[in-house]
């Protein structure tokens, strides 16, 4: 017993000296930095002349962009391929996927998966819309004031991708095709009803109508509940700063990635992509997106000002 007490003050020491790395105990409280300052408008930046009376002003929009969340990057150590003796023999042609969009009859999107690629793709914001076009007379407003008018389809076709999710689950071009029979157009409406639920529960919408407007990375920038008639105009100018906030944050996102090796690749129709040049031989390349997706093209594929720029890579490394 005698020859164990003296190692006891040395094991209450460490103790001490462990907890206080890990920062156990009462740390002295941070100190706000002086040059803190309030924003004039309040917590969402809107000038008071801008905002709804009584109404909700929705999530706050600072400019610059809200915590920057970039696009996941997939380390190409992680990347596994099919065939390992010969990685490139299955991936899919750069043309075939810049070509797959199908073509669009409607300007808002029914998948989100596809929305959120077409906005990551395109550097564009991810405006979601949720109605209930069957039930909502403030939805029907909302549509009649902005959403359906000229100007603003003019707008949004340019600045943003759209997704519409429609309570009234009939209206839903998976369950209004005409080469699907009476059960299997029963069944595609439980799932479109259970997806709808799932993105309201996801995005954390109450009621109808909904407006949420996401980055090109997925982060959430905008969230505006509601409408009441004749605002159309004041609904729109929140639309235009959230879409300004993404255009911002994406310009240094693009930067971010332009220093990694990362550019934008065209095609002879002019359709781009954001992609990293990972291998070159005897005219074919193989590209890598932001989010780890591969592809492979031709040099005879791209466009002109693609075609120079090889062309100067290989000059500057003398490569025939």
């Amino acid at each position: 017993m005698n020859r164990l007490l003296p190692w006891l003050p040395i094991t209450i020491m460490v103790s001490l000296v462990s907890c206080a790395k890990l920062g156990i105990g009462n740390p002295k409280p941070n100190k706000p930095s002086p040059n803190t300052q309030p924003s004039p408008f309040g917590p969402t930046g809107i000038p008071p002349a801008l905002r709804a009376k009584g109404g909700d002003s929705g999530t706050p929009v600072t400019p610059g962009g809200n915590a920057a969340a970039p696009l996941n990057f997939t380390p190409e150590e992680d990347i596994v391929f099919i065939d390992p003796d010969n990685p490139e023999a299955s991936l899919p042609e750069l043309s075939a996927i810049l070509a797959n969009a199908p073509k669009r009859t409607n300007p808002w999107e029914e998948s989100e998966t596809i929305a959120k690629q077409r906005a990551a793709r395109e550097g564009k914001p991810l405006l979601i819309w949720f109605t209930d076009s069957k039930n909502s007379p403030m939805c029907k407003a909302l549509a009649r004031d902005l959403l359906s008018t000229p100007d603003f389809e003019k707008w949004a076709t340019e600045k943003l991708v759209r997704l519409r999710i429609d309570a009234n689950v009939a209206s839903s071009s998976f369950v209004t095709d005409k080469d699907i029979s009476l059960s299997d157009k029963e069944s595609r409406m439980v799932d479109v009803r259970s997806y709808a639920t799932r993105l309201k529960k996801q995005y954390k919408v109450l009621g109808y109508p909904a407006l949420v407007m996401l980055n090109p990375s997925g982060e959430v920038i905008g969230h505006y509940r509601g409408y009441r008639r004749g605002q159309g105009d004041y609904t729109w100018g929140l639309l235009k700063q959230a879409e300004a906030v993404s255009a911002n944050a994406y310009q240094k996102w693009r930067a971010g990635l332009e220093k990694k090796g990362y550019r934008e690749w065209k095609d002879r129709k002019d359709r781009k992509v954001m992609a990293k040049l990972v291998r070159y031989s005897n005219g074919t390349l193989i590209l890598i997106e932001p989010d780890g997706t591969r592809c492979r093209t031709e040099e005879s594929k791209l466009c002109d000002g693609d075609r120079a720029w090889i062309a100067e890579q290989k000059k500057l490394r003398n490569i025939q």
